[in-house]
């Protein structure tokens, strides 16, 4: 494929955070963007020159018109949270989701799909070398996005032509939910963890996970799987950093995961009476056991993929978040 960029490219989940970047990148490099939203979607991040389409993954026949005309679709939408009081909803969009857009998108004769995973799908210090089994993964989502990834393993087997991406933790301005990193910052920021347990994350600014995304509709090769990720980051350097960031004192208190257990129960029971996502659960206590850290050298010797230091990110993340009404 050439570098020049022509053509339609049909992005999901450009209401969200990944996808708007996704979506404002392709509108930068040169190509038509058209978006796929549910009716329910908050159009904050919809960028008024982009070609709105209104649909649902899980209502399959909303998905013909979305790709009629497209060459290229990035199938950046899912339901990422770390806990849900009705689980089987996220798996549904996840996975059946995912296949009925893969699907329309075969009939559809779309020319090449980048498809947006996650290193939640990989095993924590490695590459992309180790992927998961379904019952190795922690939680709803991670199994979700698992179960996910392999369905499109088996549709490329049947021709589908689509190229996996890894995203780690994206970090960056537009994080309208917000995600749950984005919760920790603006909590961190707002002066509201007074410690933190013993984890790290691969943090990456959103733009860099954006770009790569491109790299990999433009020169990956169907069926490979790479990561776009950026600085291995222990949870204690990044709170120090948004507190450097907003004038306050960084968090010194280490806790033991153990020790939150009992706030991360007690936390899920109130989510189900209010429904509204905890801050901490069980399941992102459990995730916190591990280190996300990851190599991302292939898809910088593949894709040509570079990213900037994270702490860019981040102060764009404080900014945007300060600016949109965010932090207290």
């Amino acid at each position: 494929m050439t570098e020049q960029a022509t053509g339609t490219v049909l992005v999901t989940g450009a209401s969200g955070f990944v996808g708007s970047a996704i979506a404002a990148t392709a509108r930068r490099a040169g190509y038509t963007v058209r978006v796929l939203i549910r009716p329910s979607s908050v159009r904050t991040n919809i960028d008024p020159a982009d070609d709105v389409f209104v649909g649902d993954l899980n209502d399959p026949a909303s998905l013909p018109p979305a790709l009629d005309g497209v060459r290229y679709l990035v199938h950046a939408a899912a339901d990422y949270r770390l806990w849900a009081r009705h689980p089987g909803e996220m798996e549904r969009t996840n996975v059946e989701g995912t296949r009925n857009l893969m699907r329309a998108a075969m009939s559809a004769g779309t020319e090449r799909i980048v498809y947006t995973s996650s290193t939640a799908t990989l095993r924590p210090g490695g590459n992309e070398a180790g992927a998961l089994a379904p019952t190795e993964a922690i939680g709803t989502y991670k199994r979700s996005k698992v179960l996910a990834e392999r369905a499109v393993e088996a549709m490329i087997a049947d021709g589908l032509p689509a190229v996996i991406v890894h995203p780690s933790t994206p970090v960056g301005p537009g994080d309208v939910k917000p995600t749950p990193t984005g919760r920790i910052i603006v909590e961190a920021a707002s002066g509201r963890m007074p410690g933190y347990v013993d984890t790290g994350l691969n943090l990456v600014h959103v733009d860099d996970v954006a770009a790569g995304h491109l790299a990999a509709l433009r020169r990956g090769r169907i069926g490979e799987r790479y990561i776009l990720g950026g600085e291995n980051v222990l949870l204690s350097q990044l709170l120090a950093d948004i507190a450097a960031l907003v004038g306050r004192r960084a968090p010194r208190l280490r806790f033991p995961r153990t020790a939150i257990w009992p706030v991360a129960v007690v936390a899920e029971a109130l989510a189900v009476i209010s429904g509204r996502e905890p801050f901490v659960s069980r399941d992102a206590l459990r995730m916190a056991k591990y280190r996300m850290f990851f190599d991302d050298r292939k898809a910088r010797a593949e894709l040509g993929y570079v990213s900037r230091p994270y702490r860019e990110g981040l102060a764009d993340a404080v900014a945007w978040f300060r600016g949109a009404g965010y932090l207290t």
